[in-house]
């Protein structure tokens, strides 16, 4: 008899434990994908921006040398980050593979002009600086026109502007979700042994004697469940980087560390406190309110 009842205190005990454990590991994973989300935030809306293209249309009358040294020119430009020579055959090709048809064999001839493709790095990627550059080429006479989608750029500013502070509103209030659901699960870890604490505070052992064993475990479960988290967090990371190289995901491992390892202490520190905190209550409670 003594045995069945050992063997089923041993198994309520370690399905106590992997519950916490769980709580723990889920809690953490959602804390961590979500940093990554705020860490990776600026690099997705920055990838996007750079998506952005001024289009710079050429006469025909324009010299080679005039378009080598604009094109050198932009290259060189503190704001580009790519410009790009496009041909009016090149252009005339681009338009053929889209639509799938020879547009030219209706009109006889090739109405497209000869351009250069400017794509700007991020930070310049706003209307003042746009309409700066096209001011500023706007007086030379080989250039026919210059072109960009500018409600396009003001509505991914905007959009960049509200998910950054949703991003970071979410932020705290997953964090603090986690720090209650870990310090949850471990108080009812706690609360289940109660009798036990009262029961040696009871024999004369010292309240940090008593806690000590508690807080010990706790950090255990956490270790355990922050390194599950982890494992989670990494097989995320390494999915999104494999689907979408162009972010470049782990372009920056020591920030990506640094969350990992935030994420770890997190997981300790949380178990740490909740579980001093869970058993400094019972310790103080009289014998007649463990019922309650």
């Amino acid at each position: 008899m003594s045995s069945s009842f050992d063997r089923y205190q041993k198994r309520k005990l370690i399905s106590s434990y992997f519950s916490v454990v769980i709580s723990i590991a889920l809690v953490l994973f959602l804390l961590g994908s979500l940093g990554l989300l705020v860490i990776n935030a600026k690099k997705v809306a920055d990838h996007f921006r750079e998506q952005v293209v001024v289009t710079i249309y050429l006469n025909d009358t324009a010299k080679d040398v005039e378009v080598k040294q604009l094109q050198n020119s932009l290259t060189m430009a503190k704001y580009t980050k790519d410009a790009k020579y496009v041909s009016k055959e090149e252009a005339a090709q681009i338009v053929k593979t889209d639509i799938g048809e020879d547009f030219m064999e209706f009109l006889g001839a090739n109405p497209l002009q000869n351009s250069i493709d400017v794509y700007l790095k991020a930070d310049y990627v706003t209307n003042a600086t746009l309409d700066g550059i096209t001011e500023e080429l706007s007086n030379k006479s080989f250039i026919e026109d210059i072109t960009y989608d500018n409600d396009l750029v003001e509505i991914m500013n905007n959009n960049v502007k509200k998910i950054t502070f949703w991003v970071l509103i979410l932020s705290g209030l997953f964090t603090l979700i986690a720090v209650l659901l870990i310090n949850s699960s471990i108080r009812l870890a706690v609360y289940s042994k109660r009798f036990i604490i009262k029961t040696m505070q009871m024999v004369g052992a010292t309240k940090r004697f008593i806690r000590r064993p508690f807080v010990m475990k706790s950090i255990q479960l956490g270790v355990i469940g922050a390194v599950v988290a982890l494992l989670g967090m990494a097989v995320v990371l390494f999915y999104l980087d494999r689907t979408f190289p162009e972010l470049q995901l782990l372009q920056n491992p020591v920030l990506i560390g640094a969350l990992f390892g935030g994420v770890f202490m997190l997981g300790i520190l949380i178990t740490w406190i909740s579980t001093f905190i869970a058993t400094q209550r019972f310790l103080n409670l009289k014998t007649d309110q463990l019922y309650y």
